[in-house]
């Protein structure tokens, strides 16, 4: 087979495996041997060992596992033995800590005068920006956020000094402008859920405050669900895109607080947007505006947007294709590297991409042909229809096949074989057999559904539901930074090979990326199946608490 999968035709996976043993001439001219140490008995501890005299002869080195990932566009993943086979022990091994409680106000209690110790913002002022930075993104004790928030803008305050609004300056001739004073602190620390609330309201979450962004969708539910829909007309993404932000009066900060009606309001406002976005193309009537479409009134348009679009006489949609992303979790470094996304507060991202985009040479000159507007899920695309020329097989089929059929790389026979975390009839959430970062998951429909407009609203709830259980299962293993993506076929493509597919993407704190990852070459440290076990065991409390929430199971 020369096309590059793991997914082998025969509805198995097929990997490689180095075993290497190798012979390494020494070049080395002078030995620099001095002493590292001690040990308890002051005996020195010398660096001898790394100024062998001859050749070296490396023997049977651990063993690496190279699986190439089963969309190959997407690179080939390495797992070391050494480091993998510990956890396949023990796969409730893998999980981080709780962030530690940080006070710098309990610390300087303990060293300083009471009353220069009480004056945080006295005492802060003397402290390199470094250190600030670091104190806005770690610190769990309201008031050393509080002090951080009055050293990074001007508030309007009551008569009591609690803060209601931000001082602007400008206004009269152009736009007006919040007093940031010093922009990465302000940043950093109204991105710390542990800032009091009334705090991060007015600094960032009231809308308005972030700028003039349009709110052109809402969705409330009774649960205290309110999720408003913002136009980004002036987006890096052509054509503007939409953001669904949990509102001001439903504040978000941790997926593990994330309602099952909330998810259900961030992805309804996606669905109303694509589909509203199909059939105004198509020159359907679209229902009247200033108020948020109904299950059923949703279904119905997605249904008239496939009868359209069937028609003989349908018009050529000038865009064809979703996009939808999600960056949970906001980090940022004291050397002033931000880790993540803009804002931690939850939200996601969606537009509809075009068909074709103009095509110019250099000097200004037009090309004689558009040229293919770039959708991920393209990619795809290619790679299935290489796969069945090849191969004869349906790609997704015998990927879902493999996935069944799965069997353990390091040839261990124990009750963790399964990649699949969760399933029901519509859809399936699973570890990837090649991972592309440490704790990938992915969720693809088990029937035929390439895109959204093809998923009707059983699986699209059932869609919901299980990114919603990924996502806590992964805040239970303590993932704090998760970007999430959509892989969907063009609306327009022939339905019945393409699967649609959402991959979740964890950053780890030894994990963030490095010149390997630059090359699609992904470092593991476990066994996909021992991951996939580690989310297995999370997955009773996660169903629990949704039970309990009250929306059920599916």
């Amino acid at each position: 087979m020369t096309v590059r999968s793991c997914v082998h035709p025969a509805g198995q996976f097929v990997y490689g495996v180095h075993v290497p043993a190798y012979q390494v001439a020494n070049l080395r001219e002078n030995d620099c041997v001095e002493p590292l140490g001690a040990f308890s008995d002051d005996n020195p501890y010398l660096n001898q060992r790394n100024f062998p005299e001859g050749d070296l002869q490396v023997g049977q080195a651990d063993a690496v596992y190279e699986i190439v990932n089963p969309l190959p566009f997407r690179g080939v993943t390495y797992i070391s033995s050494a480091w993998a086979v510990p956890k396949a022990v023990s796969p409730a091994a893998i999980k981080l800590p709780e962030p530690q409680a940080v006070s710098m106000r309990q610390a300087l209690k303990d060293i300083l005068p009471a009353g220069e110790a009480q004056d945080l913002q006295k005492s802060f002022a003397a402290f390199p920006e470094t250190v600030l930075l670091a104190l806005a993104a770690t610190s769990t004790d309201q008031d050393d956020l509080v002090a951080l928030a009055a050293m990074s803008c001007e508030f309007l305050r009551d008569g009591s000094g609690e803060p209601v609004g931000l001082r602007y300056a400008g206004g009269a001739n152009g736009p007006a402008q919040a007093r940031i004073l010093r922009h990465d602190l302000f940043e950093v620390v109204v991105n710390n859920r542990h800032l009091p609330e009334s705090y991060r309201k007015i600094m960032v979450l009231r809308p308005g405050v972030q700028g003039g962004s349009e709110i052109v969708g809402e969705y409330r539910a009774a649960q205290g669900c309110h999720v408003f829909e913002y136009l980004r007309r002036n987006s890096y993404i052509p054509w503007g895109h939409y953001a669904a932000n949990m509102a001001d009066d439903a504040v978000r900060y941790s997926t593990a607080d994330l309602s099952d009606a909330d998810m259900q309001g961030l992805r309804h406002l996606y669905y109303q947007r694509t589909f509203l976005h199909l059939a105004a193309q198509l020159g359907l009537p679209l229902p009247p505006g200033r108020k948020a479409m109904t299950r059923t009134e949703l279904e119905e348009l997605r249904l008239a947007v496939i009868k359209a679009l069937r028609e003989k006489d349908a018009p050529a949609l000038p865009f064809t294709a979703t996009l939808w992303g999600w960056n949970y979790g906001f980090d940022f470094s004291a050397s002033g590297y931000r880790l993540h996304a803009s804002h931690q507060q939850i939200h996601q991202q969606f537009a509809m991409l075009p068909q074709t985009v103009s095509a110019w040479h250099h000097g200004g000159q037009a090309a004689d042909e558009p040229i293919p507007s770039y959708a991920c899920g393209d990619l795809i695309a290619e790679f299935c229809e290489q796969y069945q020329k090849e191969t004869g097989c349906d790609f997704f089929s015998t990927y879902l096949k493999a996935i069944r059929n799965n069997r353990r790389m390091d040839g261990l026979e124990n009750e963790n074989t399964s990649l699949i975390v969760y399933e029901n009839e519509k859809v399936m959430l699973f570890v990837p057999k090649a991972q592309t970062s440490q704790w990938e998951l992915q969720i693809m429909p088990l029937g035929a559904v390439g895109n959204i407009l093809e998923a009707d609203a059983a699986t699209r709830a059932a869609l919901d539901r299980a990114l919603l259980i990924a996502q806590k299962i992964l805040a239970r293993l303590g993932a704090r930074l998760v970007s999430s993506i959509e892989y969907s076929s063009r609306i327009t493509a022939k339905p019945g090979g393409q699967r649609l597919l959402y991959a979740l993407l964890p950053k780890l704190p030894y994990s963030m990326g490095a010149f390997s990852e630059a090359q699609l070459r992904w470092v593991n440290g476990h066994f996909p199946e021992d991951f996939a076990a580690a989310c297995r065991l999370h997955l009773p409390m996660v169903l629990d608490g949704l039970e309990r929430e009250g929306g059920g199971v599916a």
